[in-house]
């Protein structure tokens, strides 16, 4: 069976993996969206399909005022005797925590917080005797000598208690000199070894896999000298796969091994869609992994030895709002913030504007490729001035770009505006128009957008030629890709106004 890679297009960095009696479950990052953490089912890691989002309560996922690159950084999935742990980090709030379930589908228990568990990137190990172990990366405890200077430590984990007990061990600090940013890493045991795999590099150009290995849990660990043993840093800014690395393993009931980890497609040297998923296969040889052997690079396609079992890929379930597992928010949402109505979706209009470090009012989809358009229709009628709806194509609060529909200065307009990190906030397009229901399109190709509408007189553009470049990770900073949002606002006052969407009609090519 050939699998096409990215098996998750668009935004789904960090992935996380483990193998449940013939079944695979995958989690991703997902910063300050709301609900956090998709999680993912395949039986044959070529149809991945959502369902549920592991935290999907306000209780599990405080978020507060912060931008969209905090928040859930680095999830871990894994399976032991019954029951599914995820571990991860929320930078805004709690530091590093467990979730558990019976069902990967949910619900997922309230957070348990791990005192003393400094740093990021946590993942959790059980051991042939039952054990649980805690190995995460922190802060060089002798002081940080050069930037990204990290270690990697192990611990062990209580479970009945929800702590961390005994000492821990600094065991790792990269297999570079002065490596920077040894972070993700996981740990396995396999043939009486045990394995430390991490990234290594930051997470731009220089990503990489590494692997060290030990006879004992607590090391000390042996340097592969393949290191990197899986990375893109050696083939240049111009192809078309970059920033390889944060990689997990998972085993398919027939001893076949292969990895999941992050990658980006720029697009003229601009990486929109942030980091997606990837899959690589995996062969053991000298007691070391090899990526792709033969290969040594990612490829479009991977041919495994399973069974295809699924026709398509399904999106399945919706919230108790009536909102598909798919579709995210910003932060944590307002109650009743957005809710399915018939065919669509009705969004109220909040005073917070997508400029802002608020939970807007704003329901989205992640863009999986660089030539798409995307289309919706609204139902609304602006009542005071500020209010407003549309659409958005939106990386962050300090990188956007939209058409709305609103009143402003009085008047009822269509007006495209941009929100960049070096310009801040621009009216790019404006015209007046007075109309019950307005369809909005943004169409991305390469790197050019065009936006416009149609109020029931045929598509009229207002802005084409708009460069996106400004929405990459490479302008825009952060951890995070692009989504787009239907939006509602009332720009810094109370209302009791909504405005009904059709939905996102999004094609891809």
């Amino acid at each position: 069976m050939e699998i096409k890679n990215p098996i998750l297009p668009g935004f789904y960095p960090d992935p996380s993996a483990c193998a449940v009696n013939g079944k695979f479950y995958l989690v991703n990052s997902s910063f300050c969206y709301f609900p956090g953490v998709p999680i993912f089912e395949s039986t044959d890691l070529k149809h991945w399909h959502q369902i549920g989002n592991v935290l999907d309560r306000a209780s599990q996922l405080p978020l507060g005022h912060d931008g969209m690159s905090r928040g859930i950084f680095a999830p871990t999935i894994r399976y032991h005797e019954g029951i599914f742990y995820m571990i991860t980090t929320n930078v805004s709030y709690g530091g590093n925590f467990v979730v558990t379930a019976t069902d990967p589908a949910g619900p997922w228990s309230e957070p348990h917080y791990l005192a003393g568990a400094d740093g990021i990137d946590p993942s959790l190990f059980f051991d042939d005797d039952g054990k649980c172990y805690y190995i995460g990366t922190r802060p060089n405890p002798e002081g940080v000598g050069h930037n990204g200077d990290w270690y990697i430590y192990i611990q062990e984990l209580d479970l009945e208690n929800w702590c961390l007990v005994g000492d821990y061990k600094m065991v790792w600090n990269g297999a570079m000199r002065k490596a920077e940013w040894p972070e993700g890493p996981h740990l396995y045991k396999k043939d009486g070894y045990y394995y430390i795999m991490h990234a290594e590099g930051g997470t731009g150009p220089a990503h990489a896999v590494c692997v060290a290995r030990s006879k004992e849990l607590w090391g000390p660990y042996e340097n592969n000298l393949m290191n990197p043993v899986f990375t893109h840093r050696h083939l240049g800014k111009d192809y078309p796969i970059r920033y390889v690395g944060h990689a997990d393993l998972i085993e398919d009931t027939e001893g076949n091994w292969y990895a999941v980890m992050l990658a980006s497609r720029p697009c003229e040297w601009h990486t929109n869609m942030g980091r997606e998923t990837f899959l690589a296969k995996v062969t053991w040889e000298d007691g070391w992994p090899v990526f792709n052997a033969g290969i040594g690079i990612l490829e479009d396609t991977v041919t495994v030895p399973l069974k295809e079992t699924e026709g398509e890929l399904i999106t399945s379930g919706k919230d108790a709002d009536g909102i598909p597992f798919t579709m995210v928010k910003l932060r944590n949402p307002v109650e009743g913030m957005a809710k399915g109505e018939g065919n669509g979706y009705r969004l109220k209009l909040l005073p917070y504007t997508l400029a802002e470090k608020e939970p807007a009012a704003f329901l989205g989809l992640r863009q999986t490729s660089y030539y798409f358009t995307a289309k919706t229709t609204v139902d609304f009628t602006p009542e005071a001035d500020g209010e407003a709806a549309g659409l958005a194509l939106f990386q962050s609060e300090q990188a956007f770009l939209a058409v709305v529909y609103g009143k402003f200065d009085g008047k009822n307009q269509v007006r495209v505006a941009k929100n960049s990190v070096k310009g801040g906030i621009e009216l790019v397009a404006a015209e007046e128009l007075t109309a019950d229901k307005v369809s909005f399109t943004i169409s991305q190709k390469g790197q050019t957008a065009i936006l416009s509408y149609n109020a029931g007189e045929g598509e009229k553009v207002l802005a084409e030629g708009l460069s996106t470049k400004f929405l990459s990770t490479e302008s825009a900073g952060g951890f995070v890709g692009c989504t787009i949002g239907m939006f509602a606002t009332a720009n810094g006052k109370e209302s009791s106004n909504t405005a009904f969407f059709s939905g996102i009609d999004y094609t891809a090519e």
